[in-house]
């Protein structure tokens, strides 16, 4: 007897999942190509006809696009840098020395519980007074406060997971503290100190709080320019779209490119390592 096909049922699930999910990044794609006059219609219009590039041109252009993109990338990658170096040096020594006991990791956790916008406000008058409000400086570091943290939160768990052996190995052969941990933990650990980045990459740049708070008219990040595009009596939906298209693209390229690590390390963690 031949057994009856059926659908998988879980199929269908993800299908309409996808479909929920993707269709609001569809939307974003399909609006920043339509002409004006193709925005608000009624009924919708699901393909754009003519497909136009008069958006991206005014988002970069008119509303300084160009800049914006310079400005994230230069804010994103600093605070980047700065949170894996400080992150991964003090996950290391929490994870291998316990430095600070039981409670620092769970103090150092209790910081990603603050919202930014709490300490927005203090840390402006704080900016102020220094006279760096409107700088590269006060926005990278600012966005430290909460990028390293996580970091550190995020390492220490997969740094355990890296056997101590392979690093007395190290030792005992004469290699310094420093060295066993650039040449013989930092690579076990890759798949997971990249994730981690990638993380705090995507988290900077999409920050609009201090970005908003922080800035006046020498730095303007693209989440801080999005909102100018929203007139009192009309909102620029073409140009929105366009700049978030524009926006979206380096973290999805990078997660497409770093997708390998990714999955080994976010999965890393969970796989007590073993000699």
């Amino acid at each position: 007897m031949i057994p009856r096909w059926r659908f998988p049922g879980h199929l269908l699930l993800i299908g309409a999942a996808l479909v929920f999910f993707l269709f609001p990044v569809y939307w974003m794609v399909n609006t920043a190509f339509k002409p004006p006059s193709e925005w608000l219609t009624d009924p919708p219009i699901f393909f754009p006809h003519p497909i136009v590039l008069r958006n991206f041109v005014d988002a970069l252009n008119h509303w300084n696009g160009w800049k914006g993109l310079k400005d994230s990338l230069l804010v994103s990658v600093g605070t980047t840098l700065i949170a894996t170096l400080l992150g991964t040096s003090a996950a290391y020594s929490i994870a291998r020395f316990r430095t600070g006991g039981q409670r620092l990791s769970f103090t150092i956790l209790s910081l990603l519980f603050l919202p930014p916008v709490v300490v927005a406000i203090p840390m402006f008058l704080v900016w102020s007074q220094l006279g760096l409000v409107d700088t590269y400086p006060a926005l990278i570091l600012q966005n430290c406060v909460f990028a390293v943290p996580f970091t550190i939160w995020v390492l220490q768990s997969f740094l355990r997971d890296v056997p101590v052996a392979y690093e007395e190995s190290a030792l005992v052969n004469g290699a310094s503290r420093l060295r066993a941990l650039v040449d013989v933990v930092l690579p076990m650990a890759m798949p997971s100190l990249v994730a981690t980045t990638l993380l705090s990459f995507i988290f900077t740049w999409n920050e609009f709080t201090f970005a908003v708070v922080l800035s006046r008219a020498r730095i303007s990040t693209l989440p801080f320019i999005l909102p100018t595009m929203m007139e009192s009596h009309y909102v620029l939906w073409g140009d929105i779209a366009g700049i978030a298209l524009i926006a979206s693209l380096p973290v999805v390229v990078l997660a497409f490119a770093l997708q390998r690590y990714l999955v080994r390390g976010l999965s890393f963690g969970t796989i007590r390592a073993q000699l």
